[in-house]
Parts: C-alpha cells; structure tokens; sequence
C-alpha cells in the first residue's frame, strides 16, 4: 500500500503540473490518472489501498470544507443566503425527476427506478466545485457579489436533497412503508441539526484552542479529528435520523473564523498546506472509481438521459436566481458551475445493483458515465468562463 500511496503523490503531482501548464485544471488531469492507474486501467494500485479509499477520499473532502468555511464572510452569507437555499433543491429536484420521467421512456424504467437514477445523478460534487471557488475567493473573482459563497453554500446542501430522496426510492422499491411527508420534512431537520451541530463543534474547539497553548499543528489534528468524528455520528444515527454533516463540517470553518478571526487565519494557512497533499488523494481516487467499461454500456441512451438532466438542472438554477442582482453573464457562469458530478455517483452509483434492483446495472453505468462526461465538462468550465463571465473585485 506504501507503494501505491508513493505512485499516487508523484504521479498526482505530475499530472496536476502538466494540466497546470497547459492551462487547465489539475484536478482534471489528476482524475484522468485516476482512470489509467486505477483498477480499471492499468491497475497499479494496491487493492488495500482501493479498500481504504472511500475514508481517504471522504478525509480529503472534509479537509476541503473546513477550508472553504474558513474563507466564508458573514456578510457575504447573508447576501447570499436565500438563493443559496434555492440552489440548494429546486435544479436538483427539477434534474432528478427529469432523468426520472425520461428514464420511462428511454430505458422502459418505472417511475420509483427512473426516481433512483435521476437521484444519484442529481447531486452536484462538492468535491470538485468547492476548490475552485475558494481559487475564485483568494483571487477576488466573483466576490463583489458573493457568487463563489452562493455556490459553496447551495452545493454543500444539494447533495442533501438528492441522497435523501435517492434513500426515499430505494425505500419504495423494496416495499417498505415509507411516510414520504415524514421524508421530505426531515430534509429541513437534516440541514438544520448539521448546522447546529457544527456551530457547537466549532465553538467547543475555540474554547479549547484559547485555553491551552497549543502548537499550530496540533491545532489542525484537533479540527481534523473533531470534523471527522461529526460525519462519524451521521453514521452511526442515519438509520435513526439525517445530519447533514459535511454541511457541519463548513460550519465549523465557518464559526472559528467569524467568533476567533485570527486562530481562522492560522488554521487556514495550515490546511492550505495540507491540501496539497489531501487534493492528489481526492481526485486520483475519485478517478479510479470509475470503470469506463461499465460506462461504455450505458451507451448512447445514457448520454442523452444525462445532458436532458443537465438542462433541467440549468432551467432550475435560472430560476433559483430570478430576483438577484446576476447578470446574465453571472447567471450562465452558476449554471456551469453546477454541473460536475462525482463524489456521490462513485459512491452510491452501485447500490441499486446490491440492492437486487432490476436494472441496477444500468443505474451504475450510467452514474459512472456521468462522472465521465461532467466531471472534466464542469472543472474545464469553470476554470476557462470565470474571468470572462465574472468581474475581479478592486483591491
């Protein structure tokens, strides 16, 4: 495994500089070498380390989060917060009922098959949207206006709304009974108790970091360790009630820099530096989850229920913003911002089939095809429309 972990840092480091040069982003071309060294590809990496490789992904995600709550202002929260809210669940809800109508049609789905589908495809990946916007944040791009807060915020909590009703579907198709009101109420509970549980951990490690003198590095084990024991605990109570913990998780950044701004700055700085490392872990990772054989079978009905969803989607984030202050530039540039997808496709893409559901091959065919087309579309778009649809702040 030590090996392995070696092959992934230097060729990670590789693949991000060569992308970086080309003027494209290095979460891009680390997910490509995902792909070709994974086991899929070339298959060079230790089957121990694909064991562990859910928790060294979901570590590197947190790590990601806490830095994005670090960089979050309260003003610009406020703002922003009712069409984060908005972003949030309508371009989800309008995605996966979508590919869930489309899905009947195409594949000769049911509705509660055609709802699994449309759900796994219709979370947004955190993963890939939070590190640029928080590029977007330290170079004043967008920032006049909080639209890399907007996003941060709406897609912490999209995949929510997507996973619950994913869990709502799968429900209905084993026959269970399943109050649905009882569901979509506790979506709401969800996000809240995440927060609430963040804005306590957050204040629980600001009391403790002022009362003892602690190294900076320590610091960071503690916020580290106390995050991940937060999205522990959605473990271990999700079959009694939902957390949003990686929302909780944001939280926490977000409440150390507000209450304490300069033990936020410190922290920052360090997880900055830890990043480097945790981002080739992320995205080589991401990538070789993805089996493009499997992806291959979903063939040319799958692309189509994929880009129909992704017109959905957009319809719903142009509705989501109706009122704001957006140009249509800053519309267009939200729209593209929330089209990658991979973190909860990898994830839960093959549940369906360990589930015995009928066609849950195709379910995972198509969740990795669009981790496949929307991954790379989105990161590249991002990348290559932010100085041009979005206005850099004055210093």
């Amino acid at each position: 495994m030590a090996t392995s972990l070696a092959i992934i840092m230097l060729l990670g480091m590789m693949a991000n500089w060569i992308f970086s040069k080309l003027r494209l982003p290095g979460l891009l071309g680390m997910l490509i070498l995902g792909v070709l060294i994974g086991p899929y590809g070339l298959n060079l990496l230790d089957i121990e380390m694909m064991k562990i490789s859910g928790d060294l992904r979901k570590i590197a995600l947190i790590i990601i989060l806490l830095r994005a709550g670090l960089g979050i202002n309260k003003n610009d929260l406020k703002k922003v917060g009712k069409t984060a809210i908005k972003l949030s669940c309508i371009p989800g809800l309008i995605e996966g009922f979508t590919i869930a109508f489309i899905s009947i049609k195409v594949l000769g789905f049911s509705f509660i098959q055609g709802g699994m589908l449309g759900f796994i495809i219709a979370a947004v990946s955190p993963a890939v949207v939070t590190p640029q916007m928080i590029n977007l944040m330290e170079e004043k791009i967008g920032t006049n206006k909080g639209i890399p807060t907007l996003i941060l915020a709406g897609a912490s909590i999209d995949d929510v709304f997507a996973i619950t009703i994913f869990s709502t579907f799968l429900g209905l198709y084993g026959g269970k009974n399943i109050n649905i009101a009882m569901k979509i109420l506790g979506i709401p509970i969800s996000i809240i108790l995440g927060i609430v549980l963040g804005v306590v951990v957050g204040l629980i490690i600001i009391r403790i970091l002022k009362k003892f003198d602690i190294h900076d590095t320590k610091k960071i084990l503690i916020v580290l360790g106390l995050a991940i024991l937060l999205t522990t605990l959605e473990n271990i109570l999700k079959n009694k009630i939902e957390i949003a913990s990686l929302l909780g998780v944001m939280t926490i950044g977000f409440i150390i820099f507000d209450k304490a701004p300069n033990l936020g700055k410190t922290l920052s700085v360090k997880f900055n530096k830890i990043w480097t490392f945790a981002e080739i872990l992320l995205f080589v990772l991401v990538g070789a989850e993805v089996n493009t054989s499997i992806a291959l079978e979903a063939g040319v009905k799958g692309v189509v229920i994929i880009l129909v969803g992704l017109i959905g989607r957009s319809i719903g984030v142009m509705i989501s913003v109706i009122g704001t202050n957006l140009s249509w530039k800053e519309r267009l540039f939200c729209i593209i911002s929330y089209l990658p997808k991979a973190t909860v496709q990898a994830a839960m893409g093959a549940i369906p089939l360990s589930m015995g559901v009928k066609s849950g091959d195709i379910i995972l065919a198509i969740a990795i095809l669009s981790i496949i087309i929307t991954a790379p579309l989105g990161a590249l778009g991002i990348s290559i429309t932010s100085n041009k649809l979005l206005t850099k702040e004055a210093e």
